[in-house]
């Protein structure tokens, strides 16, 4: 059995054909795309499967895709790993939770797709957009989302992701002004995303207060391992201190780099990190924060098979 520390990807990962693989052979993966179909009340693995794209990309498709997709993978390959901790990146954090079993699976679907349509309506009211920085430290990257701000409008930096990679986010003037900016101050690259909303920012504030009083009306459990909040980059170890810290995630930056830092301090020595879902973007990250650390991406058949063979 591998000790393993779980990583479950974000919004982004999803794709066209996500997850067919792994539906046609493992029934414990079918089930979990069953399960959450039932839960919605939509056939979102058509959707995933099949398409089209634009109808996978909406936001309250792709969290719910997402999920599916890293709960599905997780099925087959938990009774191979012996999970001593996880973290999830902004939406993953809810799988990670329901991999932990605080959350039961359809539930957790019913959550982040209202989730996915209180931010698309957030930024329905309030258009904002975002934007990755390449090749700038983080803390430069702040201070000209500080000056880029004032009574006009705001930006911040919203995902930490990597010592030289950022997400800014927030009122699109603001965001164009910041990232001149950032140019001008030698960032490599600043590159616009194609987004509906200007997530982890404060204008997600709607959006935060809805979320709120949905998570208090869903049956949490105390997670079976610990799960670094993205909001604090603490370790959750209660189901009441998961409810606040998810609330206050959608206005909160995604501490990526203290998260992973946490992560592999308190996995201590002998632990594979485990990318469980669609990409490798996470597994990427993990070693631009923090070097030498063993991590390996379980989201395709072939993937899954070939460590269940190696494990079995």
């Amino acid at each position: 059995m591998v000790r393993a520390a779980l990583l479950c990807p974000g919004q982004g990962a999803q794709k066209v054909g996500m997850g067919r693989d792994l539906a046609e052979a493992f029934p414990q993966a079918r089930d979990v795309f069953a399960a959450v179909d039932e839960a919605l009340g939509v056939p979102l693995s058509r959707i995933m499967w099949d398409g089209p794209a634009e109808e996978l990309t909406l936001t309250h498709n792709a969290q719910p895709a997402i999920l599916a997709h890293t709960l599905a993978a997780f099925a087959v390959v938990r009774g191979a790993l012996k999970p001593v901790i996880g973290a999830g990146h902004s939406l993953g954090e809810y799988s990670a939770f329901a991999a932990a079993g605080a959350l039961e699976v359809a539930d957790a679907a019913r959550l982040v797709r209202r989730r996915g349509e209180l931010m698309y309506a957030a930024g329905r009211g309030r258009p904002g957009t975002m934007a990755a920085v390449i090749g700038m430290p983080t803390a430069q990257v702040t201070e000209m989302c500080r000056r880029a701000s004032g009574d006009d409008g705001v930006v911040v930096a919203a995902n930490l992701n990597a010592p030289d990679q950022t997400v800014i986010s927030g009122d699109p003037a603001n965001v164009e002004r910041a990232g001149a900016l950032l140019r001008e101050a030698g960032a490599k690259r600043v590159l616009p995303l194609n987004v509906s909303g200007a997530f982890h920012s404060p204008l997600m504030a709607p959006a935060e207060q809805g979320l709120r009083a949905e998570l208090a009306t869903v049956a949490f459990g105390d997670p079976a391992f610990p799960i670094v909040a993205n909001a604090t980059a603490e370790s959750v170890r209660d189901a009441g201190t998961a409810r606040r810290f998810l609330g206050a995630q959608l206005t909160a930056p995604v501490r990526w780099v203290a998260s992973m830092e946490r992560a592999v301090a308190e996995a201590g020595a002998g632990v594979t990190f485990v990318e469980v879902g669609p990409g490798t973007v996470l597994s990427g990250l993990l070693r631009r924060i923090v070097d030498g650390v063993p991590a390996i991406a379980l989201g395709t058949a072939d993937q899954v098979t070939s460590f269940l063979e190696q494990h079995a």
